[in-house]
């Protein structure tokens, strides 16, 4: 086996979106790093069941006002 090819693995510490905590050892960053997380199990609809459109850039906004009136017609 070839020596110096792998990274780095070192202990860093997680911040999830509620502010709590964990230390796990990872690739990621130098030792005693944090990686701050967007999403997580907490707050990801997949996880939560609950979704909500975040409108980035007005793009919902263009793609509503583009597809109006464009549904299926009910009975």
């Amino acid at each position: 086996m070839k020596n110096d090819i792998h990274p780095d693995y070192h202990e860093i510490t997680v911040e999830m979106t509620d502010g709590t905590t964990y230390k796990t050892r990872s690739t990621w960053g130098k030792e005693g790093d944090t990686l701050k997380l967007d999403i997580d199990p907490k707050s990801h609809p997949a996880w939560t069941g609950v979704h909500r459109l975040m409108d980035s850039g007005g793009q919902l906004a263009k793609f509503n006002k583009r597809f109006k009136g464009f549904g299926v017609k009910g009975e």
